[in-house]
């Protein structure tokens, strides 16, 4: 079944072994009751009550699992991104345990009535030279159109409200870690005027930043290359890497200019080894200026500089549900 929404042509599939919640159609989106096409992690998450959703977006098509509470949202929609290498069913399905956290906080999430979405990148995005990145997020500002907005902003304006059971919040969460997080706040700050909060973690500001994705300079086979400051032209693994004066290489900020800017709260992790905390300090003071609203970061301390430091940690679950939570009334529905 096709439908046509903000100037694309969208086909849309939805693979599940159960309907949405109230046994609802999702408007023009097809239930099927198979798992055609999905990853063998991606059945095991459906076999614990994921839906999956596969949506054309132009040639691309693009992947998502779902889960909702019984009945209403109550606390409405947590849009989650996976890091840099990463799948959406690193969030539903533990079958490592350094992911093991994520899938903690999906499921608390949807126990307290959000309903999650997980979104999964593709593995088109280039740098400026046209080199492949591997599996990250298109968060850069490029002269290229973005591969990721649109399948974002179709989630929000489409798959949102034609899922929402009739008397949930209308809430828009987002959140991701890493090249997820960075895409975090490109689409919050894209999308601010449908967006009500968004927690980036253990990422920065993908305004003033850039990939050079030249393969082999990593052990890493799944993502090519590295980023740098734009100022600074530190690899942002680097000690103060987006530590700046001033910032004349920042690329112009998205923004639909709402009357109501989304808040916003960062969390990280003050030993990150891979994305240095100069990073996370500069994307909220950049936010900020920006007339984001933002709570004080949620800093965790001890050890030393690593990759696990990195990582999405158990002790993010509950302070970011609870600064959602907190949101929720705060000046938009």
């Amino acid at each position: 079944m096709r439908f046509r929404s903000h100037g694309l042509l969208l086909a849309a599939l939805l693979v599940s072994t159960t309907l949405p919640a109230g046994g609802q159609q999702l408007g023009t989106l097809q239930a099927r009751q198979d798992a055609a096409g999905a990853a063998p992690q991606e059945v095991q998450c459906i076999a614990r009550g994921w839906q999956r959703i596969v949506v054309q977006i132009g040639r691309m098509p693009r992947e998502l699992l779902w889960k909702a509470p019984a009945g209403q949202w109550s606390r409405g929609a947590i849009i989650v991104m996976h890091g840099g290498g990463g799948h959406r069913y690193h969030r539903c399905v533990a079958n490592a345990p350094v992911v093991a956290p994520q899938v903690r906080f999906s499921e608390l999430a949807a126990g307290e009535g959000f309903a999650v979405f997980l979104l999964n990148s593709s593995d088109r995005v280039s740098d400026n030279d046209g080199r492949v990145c591997g599996k990250v997020w298109d968060d850069e500002v490029r002269e290229r159109p973005n591969l990721d907005l649109p399948f974002i902003g179709t989630v929000i304006r489409e798959l949102l409200p034609q899922s929402r059971p009739s008397g949930s919040h209308a809430a828009v969460f987002i959140s991701g870690l890493s090249s997820g997080g960075y895409m975090t706040v490109r689409a919050a700050t894209h999308f601010d005027n449908l967006v009500t909060a968004f927690a980036p973690v253990s990422s920065g500001d993908p305004y003033g930043w850039h990939r050079v994705c030249t393969t082999g300079t990593t052990s890493r086979t799944t993502v090519h290359g590295a980023g740098f400051d734009n100022e600074t032209g530190k690899q942002i693994t680097e000690r103060d890497a987006y530590l700046a004066d001033a910032y004349p290489r920042e690329k112009p900020w998205d923004s639909a200019m709402p009357n109501i800017k989304p808040a916003f709260r960062i969390f990280r992790q003050e030993e990150d080894g891979i994305n240095d905390r100069s990073c996370s300090l500069k994307v909220g003071r950049q936010l900020r200026q920006h007339g984001y609203r933002g709570m004080p970061d949620f800093v965790l301390q001890g050890g030393q500089r690593s990759l696990a430091n990195h990582l999405w940690l158990d002790a993010y679950n509950r302070p970011v549900l609870d600064f959602f939570s907190g949101e929720l009334n705060a000046g938009r529905k």
